[in-house]
């Protein structure tokens, strides 16, 4: 694996994540036969929306025929691309539209330099590795001179709004693309949920209006209401190159699901990501006030950090000796479990952090809920819960991966 935190005993590889997500459906499959409450609180909008249509239409060869130009469009928009200059490519996920990009841009024996405010996401770091290329990561401060350092420099990896949630400034984001086409290599940009929390939460450029040659961000994200898609912008000749490949990689979006991406590129409103960022603050003040200091805010998620999950449960019970990713998996699974709470942690596997994310949270969700009083007191007994769970390796492997 690579990721930017310590394995533990117990989830020490994706297949030992996919099996702590087989235990969380399971969970799941057991609350919704009993008739208890399951909340989606993960930040993220997976659902398929259709519109109105004609069921005849929903089949790759009819769609593909009738979404692709009115797609294509919409795409274009919502990524801030010109049409004649750029086009745009819908795949089966973010990650697929990294890779694509990665793919074509990155020559085996390249380098690729990573400028995120923190570090770039592991799908980043994959995709780097699977087109024979180098990742070396370093800051918007760092980064003239590791261009100068490094031989071989084909792309740089921008990401906006790192996996911490920490986010570039506008004329960092126009520096960093400065530099890059300076020493001759291109820009892909990590855009997952800052295609849309740049422009309407900082008032910055949409992904393809600050110079990047490439930009990729996912319809599950942040104000759309999904299909989990990822959508990739750019220059039109990239973006020929990059649909070549996904199609030969399989990777490409089923045509099928294009009413829905339509749909989600038309509904988007940028008020609705302000919505959430404000919910999610009202949320983090319940819960500092309720767990104290170590809960962390940013300007638009809360963080529990992994290894602070860990001291907390710590606190409360003598804990067997597990990783911070252990601790923050126990923390999320009980909150399934006990509380029909999904979050973030269950969305990818491996998670991209060892931290407990409370972020984007629905209003509406949090108001059913009982507001977010409420949703702490949930949190304050899960973390109750779990550290009576995780007081040996056992019954830590039992909560995770089911008897």
């Amino acid at each position: 694996m690579t990721l930017p935190y310590p394995s533990g005993t117990i989830l020490s590889d994706t297949r030992a994540h996919l099996r702590k997500l087989d235990e969380a459906r399971r969970h799941i499959r057991h609350r919704h036969a009993a008739g208890l409450p399951l909340h989606n609180l993960s930040g993220l909008e997976r659902r398929i929306d259709l519109p109105e249509v004609d069921p005849w239409i929903l089949d790759d060869e009819w769609s593909g025929a009738l979404y692709a130009e009115p797609l294509h469009e919409l795409g274009l928009e919502h990524l801030g691309g010109q049409s004649g200059r750029d086009d745009i490519l819908v795949t089966n996920r973010l990650t697929a539209a990294l890779y694509a990009a990665m793919q074509v841009t990155v020559r085996p024996g390249d380098t690729v330099v990573g400028v995120s405010p923190t570090y770039s996401h592991p799908a980043v770091t994959r995709a780097v590795r699977d087109a024979g290329g180098l990742l070396v990561e370093t800051t918007v401060a760092g980064l003239a001179e590791t261009l100068a350092a490094q031989q071989n420099v084909s792309v740089v990896a921008l990401t906006r709004l790192a996996v911490t949630y920490d986010a570039l400034a506008t004329g960092d984001l126009r520096r960093v693309v400065e530099l890059a086409h300076a020493h001759g290599a291109l820009v892909v940009v990590d855009d997952a949920g800052g295609a849309r929390v740049g422009p309407a939460v900082l008032d910055q450029p949409r992904t393809l209006e600050f110079g990047a040659d490439l930009g990729a961000t996912g319809l599950d994200k942040y104000g759309v209401g999904g299909p989990r898609v990822g959508l990739l912008g750019g220059r039109t000749d990239l973006v020929a190159l990059a649909r070549a490949r996904a199609f030969e990689l399989g990777t490409e979006c089923r045509p099928a699901l294009y009413p829905a991406v339509a749909q989600t590129l038309q509904d988007y409103r940028p008020q609705r990501v302000r919505d959430l960022v404000a919910q999610t603050h009202e949320v983090s003040a319940a819960l500092r006030d309720r767990l104290g200091d170590w809960v962390e805010q940013t300007p638009f998620i809360t963080r529990l950090p992994g290894a602070a999950v860990q001291a907390e449960l710590a606190r409360r019970e003598p804990i067997a000796p597990i990783a911070p990713i252990e601790a923050t998996a126990a923390l999320a699974m009980t909150l399934l479990r006990d509380h029909g709470l999904l979050t973030v942690h269950f969305a990818g596997m491996p998670p991209g952090t060892d931290a407990l994310l409370i972020k984007f949270l629905p209003p509406e969700t949090i108001a059913l809920l009982g507001g977010p009083a409420a949703f702490a007191a949930a949190v304050d007994d899960a973390l109750d819960q779990a550290a009576a769970a995780v007081t040996d390796l056992a019954t830590t492997r039992a909560l995770l991966h089911g008897p």
